[in-house]
């Protein structure tokens, strides 16, 4: 069975808002062993869209579809598949009451025209929507299914794993666990080291199969093997995933949801230690990182956002000296960083950074992406050189990931006999 994705929303095509939607669907249709082989955006126009889906509808056997579904003159997907169907629109008082009630939570009266998402195509079936006004539309006509789904994701997205998977999964009569997806998550070398290591098992495989996903600071190796069960597709990938493990050894660090964050925290609560950071150039992007893992309370203690040089001096201590002579860019600005946010929190570990995240700040000497990352642990000391290319978000990003690496590599070290 084969499914087609349709991305209704003019500011999609214009590049105003990015369309995570038909990623989410897509993988989840692949969970479920359906065949996606098209997706389409489209802007808001009644007859494109008509077009869009009725192509739709002659390749593929469900055709789902966000956006479209609002209380405003250019949401128009229900009323496009309505008459593409023949079915006129009907009112559903019991989603209407669905709707007044959203509002007077809020303590607000509902606008007239939210009316309208109560209206739904003749001998439809409604999916509810707990989040938001909008409910969700399946329309099945003899051999043929759309489902219509709202464009927010955080109300797209549970409507689709409470409601549409398990229409999906009875009607195709698949079992979900036909094919399985893991991921493994690599940070250090780019994707092209990576592709050469591999480059034998990706030509070869073919179940599981192998594919590389290149991110701003890691890489993401997919493996993905088809089979009955999820147990038996598990089985085919575990010689696969030990070999490319071996291949890719430091860099691995995690699996599937897990981040480089999360992997970090649990290296120090598993060693009972404590973390600090200091941070220049990041501007508190490397807390931002940690502290966005549930219980990082227990691990990490303080984190300094010393933009500032006098910020650096009044709150980190660092010599005024130190800062004259080598400026704020320097090994031993970074260190003296680290030192002082370590005397600061009463840590365990502590790390800081400092460097030039552009686009102007450079010079021949020190140039744009020049990052400098201290680290303190017990009596060792060690001071990180980094050139690193890209805008200035960028630079930030990559910054942060190689200083929870290199947090991540030190944790490993010292539980090794």
């Amino acid at each position: 069975m084969s499914a087609e994705i349709v991305s209704t929303g003019t500011e999609l095509l214009l590049g105003h808002t990015l369309n995570t939607n038909a990623q989410y669907i897509a993988e989840r249709l692949a969970a479920l062993g359906v065949y996606c082989y098209y997706q389409t955006t489209v802007g808001d126009n009644a007859d494109r869209i008509g077009q869009v889906i009725e192509n739709a509808l002659n390749r593929a056997d469900i055709v789902i579809t966000t956006g479209g579904l609002g209380p405003t003159m250019d949401d128009l997907t229900k009323e496009v598949v309505a008459d593409l169907f023949g079915l006129p629109m009907e009112m559903h008082p019991d989603h209407l009451a669905k709707i007044e009630a959203f509002f007077q939570r809020r303590g607000r009266k509902m606008p007239e025209n939210n009316k309208k998402q109560a209206m739904l195509p003749a001998g439809s079936q409604a999916i509810p929507n707990h989040l938001g006004t909008a409910p969700g539309v399946i329309v099945e006509q003899d051999d043929k299914v759309v489902i219509l789904l709202p464009g927010p994701p955080f109300e797209m997205r549970p409507m689709f794993e409470e409601t549409v998977i398990p229409y999906l999964a009875a009607k195709t009569k698949i079992n979900p666990g036909v094919l399985h997806s893991r991921t493994l998550k690599v940070v250090g070398p780019g994707e092209s080291v990576i592709e050469n290591r591999l480059r034998d098992l990706l030509t070869v495989q073919s179940n599981p199969t192998i594919a590389l996903l290149a991110k701003t600071a890691e890489v993401h190796v997919r493996l993905t093997a088809r089979a009955r069960t999820e147990t038996e597709a598990a089985a085919l990938m575990g010689e696969l995933e030990a070999e490319i493990r071996q291949r890719l050894h430091p860099y691995v660090y995690g699996v599937d949801e897990e981040s480089l964050a999360s992997v970090v925290g649990a290296l120090l609560n598993e060693r009972n230690l404590k973390l600090a950071i200091a941070e220049s150039c990041t501007g508190g992007y490397i807390a931002h990182q940690i502290t966005n893992v549930p219980g990082s309370s227990d691990y990490f203690l303080l984190g300094v956002a010393s933009y500032a040089n006098s910020a650096k001096e009044n709150v980190l201590a660092v010599d005024e000296e130190t800062l004259r002579t080598y400026g704020a860019v320097s090994p031993e600005t970074a260190l003296a960083m680290a030192r002082g946010v370590r005397r600061l929190a009463g840590s365990d570990i502590a790390a800081a950074v400092t460097g030039i995240a552009g686009p102007g700040g450079g010079t021949e000497e020190k140039p744009v992406g020049l990052v400098y990352a201290a680290f303190v642990a017990g009596d060792k000391e060690e001071v990180e050189k980094l050139q690193l290319f890209g805008d200035r978000v960028t630079i930030k990003e990559k910054t942060t990931y190689a200083v929870l690496n290199r947090l991540r590599v030190y944790l490993t070290e010292e539980a090794r006999p």
